[in-house]
């Protein structure tokens, strides 16, 4: 791990569900911020003093989903990697820079996801 942890932006509606994650991700060693859906996560997209090293989104939220705020976050910060979670992984079509990981996934998928779309 780098001196300075990597930040990863968690958006996730389901409370239960965006704890796990972000406790998981913490004990991994990363900085961990979250949104429990769009509008929080594109307020903190836009705080140009805010680190955001990747976001993590589902892809079903409510309003705004997990597509759209990508969309947005790539407007805001054009190479910001994104790592979408999905129960319907196989039926998910991503970009370059973008990765999805399958609902439900263990804590050794998501911290090797995490690492190899941050290159660590």
């Amino acid at each position: 791990m780098p001196a300075t942890p990597s930040t990863i932006l968690v958006v996730e509606d389901d409370d239960i569900v965006r704890m796990l994650i972000v406790d998981v991700l913490q004990e991994l060693g990363f900085s961990v911020l979250e949104a429990d859906g769009s509008a929080r996560a594109i307020e903190l997209l836009e705080d140009t003093n805010q680190r955001i090293d990747l976001l993590m989104t589902d892809v079903g939220l409510p309003g705004m989903d997990g597509r759209a705020l990508a969309q947005k976050a790539r407007e805001l910060r054009q190479s910001l990697p994104i790592l979408f979670a999905s129960g319907y992984a196989d039926t998910v079509e991503v970009e370059e820079g973008m990765a999805i990981i399958g609902k439900p996934f263990s804590i050794d998928q998501l911290r090797d996801k995490v690492k190899s779309m941050l290159g660590i």
